[in-house]
């Protein structure tokens, strides 16, 4: 497998002396072509400010972040505006969909903002809705779905373009735990079948069992990582637990 993400030294200091506070501290990891990478930590860790960051939300006081080998700080304008818009798709929390649009009107959103033909868009449509099992809900506004299907909605949105790497801030975080299953099992057929690259950033180690390899992040660096083998995905969550329960009990790799 190829590097598709690449994060160096990256750091981001909030606010001027005396009163700094620095959210990253120094963080270098590679996501590879195809990976279902999770970063998971307690609240003010760190992970949503590099989430962020790597959605191009918030600058990075200093350090690298490249995508398919390009820096992305040097990156402006218009072609900055492509690398958001069909490198890297964005799953979000609380869906961030448009209550005045039909799903369909939503999801397609991005085919006509980035190019996208409005054949290809229709025919890609077609295949996520029928993945995602969304296709009855085409039509309907966002106030007419359940949670579940404005969430699955909100994934076919991050995959019409075909993104290089999709982010997804705590996707699950908004769900009850039938339609979190539900929707990492989806993201999990995606991550298989067509090697879709996921990077995800959660709390829920339920979630996070889904995920091939965990980054846990304390007090902005990188402390632990867990690789998922041939054990079952109970077996993996447990050893989440294990890992979790030492947030807040220091940096060092004590497992």
């Amino acid at each position: 497998m190829e590097t598709i993400l690449n994060i160096e030294n990256l750091t981001k200091v909030y606010g001027t002396v005396p009163n700094q506070t620095q959210a990253l501290n120094g963080i270098s990891f590679q996501v590879m072509e195809g990976e279902f990478l999770g970063i998971m930590g307690s609240s003010g860790s760190g992970k949503s400010t590099l989430l962020n960051c790597m959605a191009t939300v918030i600058e990075p006081t200093s350090g690298k972040i490249q995508i398919d080998g390009k820096d992305l700080q040097k990156m402006k304008g218009a072609e900055l505006a492509k690398y958001r818009g069909q490198k890297m798709g964005y799953l979000f929390q609380n869906f961030e969909l448009l209550d005045n649009l039909t799903a369909r009107e939503n999801i397609l959103l991005p085919v006509s903002l980035h190019g996208m033909s409005e054949k290809e868009g229709q025919s890609r449509l077609e295949e996520l809705a029928k993945y995602l099992e969304i296709t009855e809900v085409l039509d309907k506004f966002p106030d007419k779905m359940s949670g579940g299907q404005r969430q699955r909605v909100a994934a076919a949105r991050a995959l019409i373009l075909n993104p290089k790497i999709v982010l997804a801030d705590e996707p699950t975080g908004a769900l009850d735990s039938k339609n979190a299953r539900s929707l990492m099992e989806k993201l999990t057929g995606l991550n298989t079948n067509e090697q879709t690259t996921i990077l995800m950033v959660t709390h829920d180690t339920a979630a996070a069992s889904f995920c091939k390899r965990i980054l846990f992040i304390s007090d902005g660096v990188i402390f632990h990582e867990l690789r998922r083998g041939d054990e079952s995905r109970q077996d993996f969550y447990e050893r989440i637990l294990n890992v979790m329960a030492q947030l807040g009990g220091g940096r060092s790799n004590v497992l």
